[in-house]
């Protein structure tokens, strides 16, 4: 079976709609990240074929949970699971942050021959960025904890409408009950992502004013 045949069978036991051109810029960027990651370790995941359950079912996931139009993903690393989301929502805006220059040097070549208008790497640490305007959602699956994601976030947006989107493995109730006080969790989604083995969850947060 090729990725794309993989790619299209997966999507297939899933709600999500996703066009053939959108299939093959996902099928493109397994290829570039393969391609990149022998050089510079963008990922501890080497097979192409674990990448599309791992990396691209896995962000494409939590698309069904995402409301706005700006968003930023956090700790991005290789463009997890930013890209896999701007690809399959052309029409919203992504900024992929991630401290480390290799990995933003990757992800300016994704966006170039993908052709991507809807994403802007930049080279920053957390809390060093400030965004001209409030993003209505940050996302990331690379924070050890909810404290610290919504912490280090906090200035990235507005407290009405802004929300924090937490990619996590098995329902953290530990982290939960620690979250600071002006900190609320909305919901919590619980996505299945096909061939992939283990829990997965979305947290949804907000800042109370």
């Amino acid at each position: 079976m090729t990725l794309t045949e993989q790619l299209e069978t997966l999507i297939s036991r899933t709600t999500l709609s996703v066009s053939t051109e959108q299939i093959n810029l996902l099928i493109q960027y397994v290829e570039l990240l393969h391609k990149w990651n022998k050089a510079y370790n963008l990922t501890s995941v080497r097979n192409p074929s674990d990448m599309v359950v791992k990396h691209i079912m896995d962000s494409l996931m939590v698309g069904e949970v995402l409301q706005g139009d700006n968003f930023i993903d956090v700790g991005t690393g290789p463009g997890l699971p930013g890209i896999p989301l701007a690809i399959l929502f052309p029409e919203k805006n992504f900024v992929l942050l991630d401290s480390l220059g290799k990995r933003i040097t990757f992800l300016r070549q994704v966006v170039f021959q993908l052709k991507l208008a809807n994403v802007t790497p930049v080279k920053s640490r957390v809390e060093e960025y400030q965004p001209e305007i409030p993003f209505d959602g940050v996302l990331s699956r690379a924070f050890s904890s909810l404290n610290d994601m919504v912490s280090w976030c906090k200035h990235l947006i507005a407290c009405e409408q802004g929300r924090f989107f937490a990619l996590k493995g098995q329902y953290p109730h530990d982290e939960i009950t620690q979250l600071p006080d002006n900190i609320e969790l909305v919901k919590s989604y619980e996505i299945h992502v096909p061939d992939l083995t283990g829990e997965r969850h979305v947290l949804e947060l907000k800042k109370l004013a």
